[in-house]
């Protein structure tokens, strides 16, 4: 006969204990190594913003055509002899480049520009390899979390497709009677860049939480503000775009007025590219080639990001999250600054220091309008206690 248990007995005093329950399945899959996962690709991240800071300043010191050959892996070494200078300065001599716009230029003066192309590919390559040794680490120990592998596998393809690209923007240059790369493969690569970059950003924060935590903070989604960070991050893409575009064909040079381009509101012959023979290209090519136009579309664009901006911000104080509220906030307060670049970049013809600056602008940006669409689609609870609703 079973013995009777006291009123005032402790109820798990005598019993076994209940099994607990198990988890659920987002916690109980395999979760990887997510805090090192996210400690690399940051280091990714930062890799790609210099390089597209140097590809910036590659551009700006019409370095980018110094280096006339694509060799991925042996172009790892630079010059290290007399006889290796006088090769490479060789080649670049036989360029359009130096024949129509350089002739007369000293070895010491190639070896400064040769130095930023080279650099610039150079940091393409750490970054492939950065890429590679830790994709391949983490797969080795298995530690990549479920749902990942595609996503960080996707990452390093884009990579080197970048490179390659690269090689299509730069051979543009070395054929015919042309002093630059094409415009438009030159906005090609440098789209690219953001991409890789916001992908990287985007990875970044969704590693910061679990995916448990991710699943219920997507429940307080935030719709309408998802939409309107998704929409001012695809108009700033265009005008990222559009800036590749003016620093293509040195548009940012031949306007240093504002509001106003040298007197006139939209600029004088707009549609107008000289094709050698006294008559103009087809009209689609303005669109890429003209410099008038190619401002007048990027300021327009600019303005337009402005006003999206201000929308954007204004319908965000009726966010319930406190760190959502701050994150529009913060967009806003970037393309006021970002717009007072442009101007600055306008009116001093694109002088180096102020340009890169701007192009600075447009990274940080364009990782704000990501944290601000991150937050919308996964709100950060805020504590009443602590005053942060």
């Amino acid at each position: 006969m079973a013995q009777k248990r006291s009123i005032f007995e402790e109820v798990g005093g005598t019993r076994p204990a209940r099994p607990v329950a198990p988890l659920g399945g987002i916690e109980r899959g395999h979760g990887g190594a997510r805090r090192a996962i996210r400690l690399w690709l940051v280091l990714i991240f930062l890799l790609v913003a210099a390089m597209i800071v140097v590809g910036g300043l590659t551009r700006l010191t019409d370095s980018g055509l110094s280096i006339t050959e694509w060799k991925p892996l042996h172009g790892a070494v630079p010059p290290l002899s007399d006889a290796d200078w006088a090769r490479e300065f060789a080649q670049y001599q036989a360029s359009p480049e130096y024949r129509l716009q350089n002739s007369g230029m000293t070895l010491e003066a190639f070896k400064t520009i040769f130095w930023w192309e080279w650099g610039h590919r150079q940091l393409g390559r750490v970054i492939g390899l950065v890429w590679a040794v830790g994709f391949l680490g983490f797969l080795a120990a298995r530690k990549i979390p479920a749902g990942w592998m595609s996503r960080l596998l996707g990452l390093g393809a884009l990579g080197g497709m970048q490179g390659a690209i690269g090689w299509w923007m730069v051979s543009s240059g070395l054929d015919g009677d042309v002093v630059d790369v094409a415009s438009y493969r030159l906005a090609t690569h440098l789209g690219l860049a953001f991409v890789i970059l916001g992908l990287a950003a985007w990875y970044v924060l969704l590693l910061g939480r679990s995916e448990a935590e991710l699943l219920q903070a997507r429940r307080m989604r935030e719709g309408r503000l998802f939409a309107l960070a998704t929409g001012l991050l695809h108009l700033a893409f265009l005008q990222i775009l559009l800036g590749a575009l003016v620093a293509g064909i040195d548009a940012g040079r031949a306007f240093p007025t504002w509001p106003d381009m040298n007197g006139q509101f939209f600029p004088v012959d707009a549609f107008y590219v000289p094709d050698g023979r006294g008559e103009s290209l087809p009209l689609w090519h303005a669109f890429f080639e003209n410099p008038g136009l190619v401002q007048f579309m990027h300021r327009m664009v600019g303005y337009l990001l402005f006003a999206f901006g201000i929308a954007a911000f204004v319908k965000s104080r009726s966010s319930a999250h406190a760190a959502t509220r701050t994150a529009f906030l913060a967009v806003l307060c970037m393309t006021v600054a970002q717009v007072s670049l442009g101007i600055a970049t306008a009116l001093t013809a694109a002088h180096l220091h102020v340009a890169i600056t701007h192009q600075l602008g447009a990274i940080l940006l364009w990782v704000l309008i990501l944290r601000a669409r991150y937050l919308s689609q996964y709100p950060v609870a805020g504590s009443i206690r602590k005053g942060t609703q």
